[in-house]
């Protein structure tokens, strides 16, 4: 694999980040998102998926410390486990209908449930924020590495 690839699948796994924090602002802003459409397990969104994959190549690289990629687990299980908080107000607090749990939409919630879930939205946005600095850290260390020991992990 070569350092573009490597690059590009790091900043695509990024932006999957971002658009899956996005999702769940819009879900705590009242849109009506399905339940699908932001995953709980930090092994079925987009960013896990690269991470449990292809990221575990760069713990090869010598500039990479293991620590970098034990920190971005931490922040990502981190993030999972806030998010299934909120998960909970929108879409399991009470038993659903038929056609709710056919089309995986939200429940109604009450004022209070939705200020809950924007506390809890808050902190996965400080999360969120700490993840993406391990992240920008992590590509600096593969932007300052030669192709050659990029080469080498494959």
């Amino acid at each position: 694999m070569n350092k573009n690839e490597v690059l590009d699948h790091l900043r695509a796994a990024k932006a999957a980040h971002i658009n899956w924090v996005q999702r769940a602002k819009l879900l705590v802003s009242g849109f009506d998102i399905k339940e699908d459409a932001i995953p709980v397990n930090s092994t079925e969104c987009k960013f896990g998926k690269w991470f449990y994959s292809d990221a575990q190549k760069l713990n090869a690289l010598q500039n990479n410390p293991l620590e970098c990629m034990m920190t971005i687990e931490s922040l990502h299980f981190q993030l999972h486990d806030i998010y299934l908080k909120i998960y909970k107000i929108y879409y399991q607090l009470e038993s659903k209908g038929f056609f709710s749990k056919l089309f995986g939409l939200k429940r109604k919630v009450t004022d209070e449930e939705n200020e809950t879930a924007k506390m809890y939205f808050d902190e996965m946005e400080q999360v969120s924020k700490k993840l993406l600095e391990e992240i920008n850290r992590m590509e600096r260390r593969i932007v300052a590495i030669g192709n050659e020991e990029l080469a080498n992990i494959d």
